[in-house]
């Protein structure tokens, strides 16, 4: 995979460049600015790209915003964002187009070098890729007019593990349930979400947090 790195702090950036050619993909660019990341995000067009959230000048939320006008512009763009902290409004707004690869993590996932690299590459394939206590925060903010008060511990839970871009037979394994029981779990689920079942694991995840990013 070809992977730009945006990160204002060197270390994290460069252990982030040298775990990624670790796996045997290419940092094509590395950023440390907001307006440097949109550079370097409109010149390479990456296969997927790493972007933190506060970035310079502002520290505020320059690295989202690159991110956002990139997708503009080169639609589906596969991102994943970096935050310190689980930064509600920033996950919906990456979410509020519901398209591409996209990914939510915090830092501390980049020192699971699996599970950092597995969500880079779930997010340049078309996938999503969130944090556990991102989607418990998206989960525990959803409007109940639109179901998610008719779903069950269990669904919930389904949902939340879907929604990080686990498969069922992944989930089965999670929950100890076995794979056809969590695909009973996923038709339930859908059907009292109101959304329309299909083959693409990925997009049904997006169409879950789609649907949750509404008002």
């Amino acid at each position: 995979m070809r992977i730009v790195v945006a990160e204002d702090l060197y270390l994290l950036r460069d252990g982030m460049v040298r775990l990624i050619e670790a796996y045997g993909h290419e940092v094509v660019a590395t950023a440390a600015t907001g307006p440097e990341t949109l550079d370097v995000l409109r010149t390479w067009r990456p296969d997927v790209s790493v972007i933190d959230v506060r970035m310079p000048p502002t520290q505020s939320d320059e690295g989202l915003k690159a991110a956002l006008a990139a997708r503009s512009e080169i639609p589906a763009l596969p991102v994943l964002i970096l935050s310190q902290h689980v930064e509600q409004l920033y996950a919906r707004e990456l979410l509020a187009d519901g398209s591409g690869g996209v990914g939510y993590l915090l830092k501390e996932s980049v020192f699971d070098a699996d599970q950092f690299i597995g969500a880079l590459e779930r997010v340049a394939g078309g996938g999503t890729a969130m944090d556990p206590a991102v989607i418990a925060k998206l989960l525990s903010t959803g409007s109940p007019q639109r179901g998610l008060e008719q779903l069950t511990e269990r669904e919930h839970a389904v949902l939340g593990l879907m929604a990080e871009g686990l498969s069922n037979q992944a989930i089965g394994r999670r929950l100890f349930l076995s794979e056809s029981a969590v695909g009973k779990y996923t038709t339930s689920m859908f059907g009292k979400l109101g959304i329309t079942d299909d083959d693409n694991g990925n997009r049904r995840v997006r169409a879950v947090l789609a649907y949750l990013n509404k008002p």
